[in-house]
């Protein structure tokens, strides 16, 4: 009985398996489609990409300063007035 067991047990994770691989074959999205999707992404758009450079430079560079200083910069910043 136990043979049984196992063999039925294996057939359920194989036939499970196998029911998710053909959903996730049926919405990934093909090569065709894959290539547009790359191709609208905002990293593609040179300017947008140089504009998330300077966001992300300006960033560190605050984050920079908050470390060197003791004081509480969000207190200062928009904190609240008390």
């Amino acid at each position: 009985m136990s043979g049984i067991r196992t063999i039925l047990s294996t057939v359920g994770v194989v036939v499970v398996m196998g029911v998710g691989f053909g959903m996730w074959s049926l919405i990934a999205p093909g090569e065709d489609r894959r290539r547009e999707l790359l191709k609208n992404l905002p990293e593609s758009n040179p300017v947008r990409m140089e504009e998330t450079r300077r966001r992300n430079a300006l960033v560190m560079q605050v984050l920079k300063e908050a470390a060197e200083t003791n004081d509480n910069i969000a207190r200062r910043i928009g904190g609240s007035g008390k």
